[in-house]
C-alpha cells in the first residue's frame, strides 16, 4: 500500500482493534465501501490496523482512533464530519473531484445552488485572485465545494462592483469578497462557510471554533411549543438576518435543542429557555444580566460583549482547568453508576477497600510493635535492677544490719576505755 497508494485515490479508516468507536464505525464503513463501488467512484475504500502498521499511521499523522483520511497524490485530507454513510460519501466525492468545478450555464448554476446551502463562486478570468482562490480551495475543500463561472451565468439580480470577484451565495442572497474590509481570502471563506443561522449541535459547535467567531445560541426545547421557547428562537433569527452587516464578522447565530451539552461545556445547569454567547477559543461564555424581551435587548447584549462591558464567565485559567478536571471526574463516576451500579461499585469500591485495609494494617502494625518494644525494654531494665541490687526490702535489711553491727563495736570500745581508766 505504501508503495502503490499514489496510483489511486484512497479513503482509509485507520483503526485500533480495541477501540469502541472503531467497532461502532465498522458497519457504517462497510456501507461506505459498497456505496462507492455501486456509484462507480474512482475512490478505493480500505481500512488499516494502525497498531499493527504504526509506522504508516505515524507517517500520515494518525493520533487517535478512528481517523478517516482521503489520500490523493501527495496530499492527505482529514475527515472531521459526522460518522454517517452519507456524510462520508459526500466528503469523498467532494475531495476526490476537481478543486474548482466550472458552471458552464445558468441551468447548471441553478441546479447546483439548489443542492448547496452555501455556494462559493469565482467569477472572471485568470488573475492573482484566482490563484489565491485555488490555493484556498486546496486547503478548505474538506469543508465545502468551490466553483467558477462567467458573469453571464450568474442570476440577473447579482451585481458585481468589479471583476474578478469571489462571491458566496447563502441565506437567500449573496455577498462579495472585499479584500480591504474582509481581510485574507482564506479567513473570509472560513467565516462564511456557514449559514447565518444554524441548528447547533456539539459537532457544529466544534467546527465553529475554527471561524474565530462568538456563538450566540438560544438554548431551547424543540419539542416545547410554548411562547417563551419560540420567542427566543425568533429573536436570534431576526438578529442574524437584520443585523448581518453589523455582527456577521464577529458572531454566529443559532439555537440548540436541550441543555445537556451546554451544561457539560459550561459546568453549570442552565435553565431553559435561555440565551448564552460562547467564545469557543478560550471557553468563556456570557449570560444576559436581564431578561431578553425583544430584538433590541439582544442587540444591546451583543454590543455590551463587543465593547467589553458584559462580564465574561468561565475561561481556560488554572482554576477553571482544575474545576474542569473535577467536573469531568465527577461526571464519569456518575455516568458509570447510572449505567451499571454493580460495575461502578466494583471499579471504585474494590480499590478503596484495598487501600483502606492496607492503611489499617500499617497503622495497627506500628502501634503494636511500639507497645511490645516498650514492655520488653521495661522488663529488661527491671530484671537488671533485681540482679544487681536486689529488692528494696533486701537493701533496707542490709542497711539496718550495718547500723546494728556498728553500734555493738562502739559499745565494746567504750567498755575497754572505761576499764583502762579504772
Amino acid at each position: 500500500f505504501k508503495e502503490n497508494r499514489k496510483d489511486d485515490i484512497w479513503l482509509v479508516d485507520f483503526y485500533a482493534p480495541w477501540c469502541g468507536h472503531c467497532k461502532k464505525l465498522e458497519p457504517v464503513w462497510n456501507e461506505v465501501g459498497m456505496e462507492m463501488k455501486n456509484m462507480g467512484s474512482p475512490v478505493k475504500v480500505g481500512k488499516m490496523d494502525a497498531t499493527s502498521f504504526s509506522s504508516i499511521a505515524s507517517e500520515f499523522g494518525v493520533r487517535g482512533y478512528p481517523t478517516i483520511k482521503l489520500l490523493k497524490g501527495d496530499l492527505a485530507y482529514n475527515y472531521r464530519g459526522p460518522r454517517t454513510k452519507d456524510d462520508i460519501v459526500e466528503f469523498a466525492n467532494r475531495v476526490a473531484g476537481p478543486l474548482i468545478r466550472p458552471l458552464p450555464s445558468q441551468h447548471m448554476f441553478e441546479h447546483v445552488q439548489k443542492r448547496h446551502r452555501v455556494l462559493f463562486v469565482y467569477v472572471g478570468g485568470e488573475s492573482p485572485l484566482k490563484e489565491k482562490y485555488i490555493e484556498v480551495a486546496s486547503e478548505l475543500i474538506v469543508y465545502t465545494y468551490f466553483f467558477s463561472a462567467s458573469e453571464d451565468v450568474l442570476p440577473e439580480y447579482v451585481t458585481l462592483p468589479e471583476l474578478p470577484a469571489v462571491v458566496v451565495f447563502k441565506d437567500g442572497t449573496y455577498f462579495v469578497y472585499d479584500e480591504y474590509e474582509d481581510g485574507d481570502l482564506s479567513s473570509w471563506i472560513n467565516r462564511e462557510r456557514f449559514q447565518g443561522y444554524l441548528h447547533v449541535d456539539g459537532f457544529t459547535l466544534y467546527e465553529l471554533g475554527d471561524t474565530g467567531k462568538l456563538v450566540a445560541i438560544a438554548v431551547i426545547d424543540d419539542k416545547n411549543a410554548s411562547v417563551e421557547h419560540t420567542r427566543l428562537k425568533s429573536i436570534i433569527q431576526e438578529v442574524a438576518r437584520d443585523y448581518r452587516d453589523h455582527f456577521h464578522r464577529d458572531f454566529q447565530f443559532g439555537h440548540m435543542d436541550g441543555n445537556d451539552y451546554i451544561n457539560s461545556l459550561l459546568m453549570d445547569d442552565l435553565t431553559i429557555p435561555t440565551i448564552v454567547v460562547l467564545n469557543t477559543s478560550n471557553q468563556q461564555y456570557f449570560l444576559p444580566d436581564r431578561h431578553i424581551e425583544n430584538t433590541e435587548d439582544m442587540v444591546q447584549f451583543i454590543n455590551n460583549i463587543l465593547d467589553g462591558t458584559a462580564e465574561a464567565q468561565g475561561g481556560d485559567g488554572l482554576l477553571q482547568r482544575i474545576k474542569r478536571i473535577i467536573y469531568d471526574a465527577k461526571s464519569t463516576v456518575v455516568s458509570v453508576f447510572k449505567s451499571s451500579p454493580l460495575l461502578g461499585c466494583f471499579l471504585f469500591g474494590l480499590p478503596l477497600g484495598v487501600i483502606s485495609i492496607m492503611c489499617y494494617g500499617i497503622c495497627t502494625a506500628d502501634t503494636d510493635g511500639g507497645v511490645d518494644e516498650h514492655e520488653a525494654a521495661k522488663k529488661e531494665n527491671g530484671d537488671r535492677e533485681l540482679t544487681d541490687e536486689g529488692s528494696e526490702e533486701e537493701q533496707e535489711e542490709e542497711k539496718n544490719g550495718k547500723y546494728t553491727e556498728l553500734s555493738d563495736e562502739e559499745l565494746k570500745q567504750k567498755d575497754i576505755m572505761e576499764k583502762k581508766k579504772d
